[in-house]
């Protein structure tokens, strides 16, 4: 057997007493990339492929509410819709009547619009200083803050949250009323206890959607307590018989007080005494 020149075999298979060595294996192919790509690609297609099987998901198991807020997103953007069209409508019949006026009517209709407003503001203010500066016992009702106070000479002895109704049309045309929330100075007409009696309006069966009975004189139809005020307008408490008889519902043109409330202030309340409303 004859020996081979070492310059024949590559240095790198001859060991250290000369014998050959084997033959290194080769190195590890590199990891394959995640489905849909490397790196934020493939993160990014990872987490839609994860959303669109939750969105299947969803869509399964609750059909009807999807189609529910469907619908119901349609429905409000069909209503702003109408809205807009609505006042597009407003403004451009506003401009044609001002366009078919001289320049002093402008002036008049801007001036009366004005004077309107300032009148209220100090019809308003004159009704809070009267009430400050009665000296009798009364109530006042700060209509927008939704609150009411038993006062003499401007020193609230007690002060009550109160819910006013709001305003409504109310009858059939053309006997129609827009019962408004109230204003101004009432007096007290009457005081009424859990037995009280009171004619609930025809109008109120109508407006709830209920039959109108023949006998509408209810008692406790007001609530434990009620202060019945000239014009018709009421502080009444939650009642348990009645149209009224219900926490959702609040009478047009007049006031709601706890019972409590009323029933601790009643005592001290007599016909006559001065409400006012601001």
């Amino acid at each position: 057997m004859h020996d081979l020149p070492p310059g024949d075999i590559p240095p790198s298979q001859i060991s250290p007493n000369g014998s050959e060595s084997p033959s290194p294996s080769p190195p590890p192919p590199p990891p394959s990339p995640p489905r849909g790509g490397g790196g934020e690609e493939g993160i990014i297609d990872l987490r839609s492929e994860r959303l669109r099987r939750q969105w299947r998901a969803l869509r399964q198991e609750h059909p009807v509410l999807l189609v529910t807020l469907a619908l119901i997103a349609a429905g409000m953007v069909a209503f702003n819709g109408w809205l807009a069209v609505k006042a597009i409508a407003y403004a451009r019949e506003t401009a044609r009547l001002r366009a078919g006026m001289t320049t002093v009517e402008r002036q008049r209709a801007d001036l009366a619009l004005a004077n309107d407003k300032n009148h209220l503001r100090v019809m308003l203010e004159l009704i809070r200083r009267q009430a400050q500066g009665d000296k009798e016992l009364h109530l006042s009702i700060a209509v927008d803050s939704d609150v009411m106070h038993l006062e003499r000479e401007g020193n609230h002895l007690r002060e009550m949250r109160v819910e006013v109704g709001p305003e409504r049309w109310v009858g059939h045309a053309p006997d129609t009323v827009k019962m408004t929330a109230p204003r101004g100075a009432r007096t007290v007409e009457r005081l009424l206890d859990e037995k009280g009696a009171w004619e609930v309006p025809r109008w109120v069966y109508e407006d709830r959607k209920l039959p109108v009975p023949d006998i509408r004189t209810i008692p406790g139809a007001l609530g434990p307590a009620a202060v019945v005020l000239s014009g018709g307008i009421v502080l009444y408490s939650l009642p348990t018989v009645g149209p009224l008889a219900d926490s959702t519902y609040l009478l047009p043109g007049s006031v709601r007080v706890s019972a409590s409330d009323l029933r601790a202030i009643v005592p001290d309340l007599r016909p006559g005494i001065s409400v006012y409303f601001y």
